[in-house]
């Protein structure tokens, strides 16, 4: 790697990290980030462009390291004083990354991506034109993440539903012509191999114990443990191509077992894939 992408992998390692705090959302910014870039490439945006939505897509979420464990791990609806702690993390995300060298690839995306064209958005309500196009594709999928993943008070909807949700507030939650190219993507079925995964071919498991999930590796093979980081029990996992399961061993996982470790393989493919479509000095200049 050069220097460019060597600070991109830092970011992107520090962005897994962040979502490692919440056992409930492995594979978010995976699916997000892929979802973005799909749609990204079918609105015809240039290269440089797509790949700085689907990097936008991993990072957007960076300022949730300013929030509290109490608040991203409550296990019930959050309240209004809590939703306004959870309101700060585009702005926080910013103040990480200010006077970093990357910042202008990713700033509409992670400052932005709550921002929705009738003007009640968050952090600075803008409305319609003044969203960026990033920041409100890598929205419309954040949304529908959010919608389709489950949460401990309350189950992932089908996506049927999470479609027609984002069909009904076209024009006031979400870009007009931009979410109406997510749904077509959608109901085509180009989705259908991110939502529920948390990479290409790894479905999303659950702990059969407590409910959150198992983050589960590329490479990972039948018979090793895997363990979740909210109950601590220990799993041996099975796998036979794309079907996999877990069986509890009834033991707990060390604190050393716990530890939270970023797929830097996951990582280094999408560093890849945008390296591939333009040089990293041409994507930071990108409009």
């Amino acid at each position: 790697m050069n220097h460019l992408e060597d600070l991109l992998s830092s970011l992107l390692v520090l962005a897994w990290m962040v979502e490692a705090r919440d056992p409930y959302t492995g594979g978010h910014l995976w699916r997000v980030s892929r979802m973005s870039q799909a749609l990204a490439e079918n609105v015809g945006l240039g290269e440089a462009q797509v790949a700085r939505v689907a990097i936008g897509g991993f990072l957007h979420d960076l300022g949730k390291i300013g929030v509290p464990d109490a608040i991203l791990r409550k296990p019930d609806r959050l309240n209004d004083e809590e939703y306004e702690v959870i309101k700060t993390h585009p702005e926080v995300g910013l103040r990480v990354l200010s006077g970093h060298p990357l910042l202008a690839l990713v700033r509409r995306a992670v400052l932005s991506h709550h921002e929705t064209p009738d003007g009640r958005g968050y952090p600075h309500a803008l409305k319609g034109p003044d969203i960026p196009t990033d920041a409100a594709i890598v929205g419309i999928c954040d949304a529908f993440d959010a919608m389709t993943s489950h949460r401990p008070y309350r189950k992932g909807m089908p996506t049927p539903k999470a479609f027609s949700i984002i069909e009904a507030n076209l024009g006031s939650q979400f870009h007009q012509d931009l979410g109406r190219r997510f749904l077509e993507l959608g109901r085509r079925g180009i989705f259908d191999h991110i939502v529920g995964h948390s990479d290409v071919g790894i479905p999303l498991l659950e702990c059969p114990l407590c409910g959150p999930t198992l983050a589960i590796r590329r490479e990972r093979v039948s018979g090793e443990h895997v363990y979740c980081r909210n109950c601590t029990s220990e799993f041996l996992l099975t796998r036979e191509e794309e079907r996999f399961g877990v069986i509890p061993t009834m033991k707990q996982g060390s604190a050393r077992d716990l530890e939270p470790e970023p797929d830097t393989e996951l990582i280094r493919r999408l560093i890849e894939e945008s390296a591939q479509r333009v040089a990293f000095p041409e994507l930071l200049s990108a409009p």
